[in-house]
């Protein structure tokens, strides 16, 4: 079976591994903050703070931004769950934004229309959560521009983005967001096993995340409520925090992963490119990469044209018999039976449901063979009858 992914790891990020092995820190020593530096950098943002996973840093990033019970959170419904569940670990409501039909992340038209909706109603989200599908950018300046009109604030899930770009800025930059969230689960760009990291250009969120990913402690000084702490052991929890470290084991793994981003950026693309000149003469819509974006192509996201359920999942589990691990990105999130459980039944929205109806994810990840990609090819042009 081709999977849909599949992480990477050479001998020199083996290398890296086994020399925090054999150090003084296996949990949170030097190499933490050096992997959040070497993000930091390469992105160009201010702060970097490392988790032990995306859903954590996502939670944090909720928590850092005041989201509490009785505020709403607005995020796509084409994502995976962790994108809504920060906002219910916070005890706040989540509702829905409807996807672009071309680009399938959140729909700045939609946004607005939900929006001016809200503010007629008097109850307009704390937090809007644009995620960043298969790699590509949502438009975060319209975005940006109605968190602006409408004041609520932004955070990016960039779990599929990191090495991708928008507007000439790389994403992770936070030049239209409060916080980025990046993930490094090993289908990802770039993988620490588990881990995520949460980036911002404002000091006091940077400050109130790394507070909160180790249970709220802190041993400085500045920041106790004593003036006159016991002694030089003495420590305090000045709020409710979490364990949401990231080991150094991991973050040597991050570190060394990240000296190749640019390269698997650069090979996801050409596969990329691969499949559409391969695909142009099939019923197939291809992905759409807009003119602003440079797209980190974590997926490569097909949509069966004319689509039935019946016909979708034919297709699917026919390429599945064939040896093709292709796969499905996302059920709308309103469909969990946890979500109905808690919030009632969704009606659904028409592009989101478009999209679920018609959507594989293929074979996408920098070490795919030129064998494996040719049979890839071969088997979704047969199963489309062009073989």
């Amino acid at each position: 079976m081709i999977p849909y992914g599949r992480q990477e790891v050479t001998e020199a990020d083996i290398r890296a591994v086994e020399a925090v092995l054999r150090s003084d820190f296996l949990t949170q020593g030097p190499a933490v903050p050096h992997f959040e530096r070497v993000v930091a950098r390469t992105v160009g943002a201010r702060h970097a703070v490392a988790m032990n996973s995306a859903t954590s840093a996502l939670h944090a990033a909720c928590a850092a931004l005041g989201v509490e019970s009785g505020d709403l959170v607005w995020t796509s419904p084409i994502t995976f769950v962790a994108t809504a569940n920060c906002a219910r670990y916070c005890g706040a409501e989540v509702d829905w934004v409807d996807i672009d039909p071309e680009t399938y992340n959140l729909s700045p038209i939609a946004l607005e229309q939900k929006l001016i909706t809200a503010a007629a109603g008097g109850r307009l989200p704390k937090v809007v959560i644009p995620v960043h599908l298969a790699g590509q950018s949502c438009d975060m300046q319209r975005i940006h521009a109605l968190g602006a009109r409408f004041g609520f604030r932004i955070i990016e899930d960039a779990s599929h983005a990191i090495g991708g770009s928008y507007a000439g800025k790389a994403v992770g930059s936070c030049e239209f967001s409060d916080i980025t969230v990046f993930s490094f689960h090993p289908v990802k760009i770039i993988t620490t096993g588990e881990g995520g990291m949460a980036l911002t250009n404002d000091d006091a969120l940077a400050e109130r995340m790394a507070l909160l990913r180790v249970h709220g402690i802190t041993r400085d000084p500045e920041r106790m409520t004593s003036d006159q702490p016991d002694g030089p052991w003495y420590y305090e929890q000045t709020t409710l925090g979490y364990n949401y470290r990231m080991t150094d084991i991991q973050a040597a793994l991050g570190i060394s992963q990240m000296a190749r981003l640019a390269g698997y950026v650069e090979q996801r693309n050409a596969i990329a490119d691969r499949y559409d000149e391969a695909f142009d003469d099939l019923p197939l819509t291809t992905p759409h990469v807009d003119g602003l974006c440079t797209s980190a192509f974590h997926l490569y996201v097909i949509r069966i044209q004319t689509p039935d359920a019946a016909r979708h999942r034919a297709l699917f589990e026919r390429l599945r018999d064939a040896g093709i691990g292709v796969n499905l990105h996302y059920i709308p999130v309103y469909r969990q039976p946890d979500f109905v459980r808690q919030c009632g039944p969704h009606p659904g929205l028409p592009e989101a449901e478009a999209y679920y109806a018609s959507a594989i994810s293929l074979p996408m990840f920098p070490t795919l063979s030129e064998e494996d990609l040719a049979e890839v090819v071969r088997v979704v042009r047969r199963e489309m009858g062009k073989e």
